[in-house]
């Protein structure tokens, strides 16, 4: 996600908390005045999801994602980098449930990648060896942490390190 920090300091947070109103409890937009454009809305949710699992909002002709607006509407003040979702819900964009976070922090908070077949986060069958090998990316690089017999020592050797490298950013499955 590539973040336009000179579209977001074109919003004013005066504008911001002319047009919409924030939910905290919920992280959900709704209209507190018509938009220039498009139909009335007022009291309607705003925003609509989009085919990353981000919910955007347009206002005065720039869209916004709505936990970028979240952040700002709460703190008067946009994030510096990335916004991480805590339960990785994209859609949660209850105040509590974001973070400021480095592009690091944010892919640590991630799941296992689809294509993984140990079924375990940071565990793959090393073939020459025939064991399993954990491996963690951590620092901008990929990080080996040994071969096991189990997947499951695999799995805790990755989980002891990514607390290691990883902190409160530190996701298990």
């Amino acid at each position: 996600m590539k973040i336009n920090k000179r579209k977001e300091m074109a919003l004013r947070h005066s504008r911001l908390l002319e047009v919409l109103s924030y939910d905290r409890a919920t992280g959900v937009f709704i209209w507190a005045q018509n938009p220039n454009s498009g139909p009335p809305r007022k009291g309607e949710i705003a925003g609509c999801l989009r085919p990353n699992g981000y919910i955007e909002i347009g206002i005065d002709g720039n869209y916004y994602q709505a936990h970028r607006l979240a952040w700002f509407y709460c703190n008067g003040f946009w994030p510096n980098g990335y916004l991480d979702h805590k339960d990785l819900n994209k859609k949660n964009n209850r105040i509590i449930n974001l973070r400021e976070a480095t592009f690091s922090q944010n892919r640590s908070n991630t799941r296992a990648m689809r294509d993984n077949t140990s079924g375990l986060k940071g565990v793959v069958w090393h073939k020459r060896d025939k064991k399993w090998q954990a491996q963690i990316s951590a620092d901008g690089r990929q990080r080996h942490l040994g071969l096991f017999d189990t997947k499951q020592a695999a799995h805790e050797a990755y989980c002891i390190a990514a607390v290691k490298y990883h902190g409160q950013f530190a996701r298990f499955k």
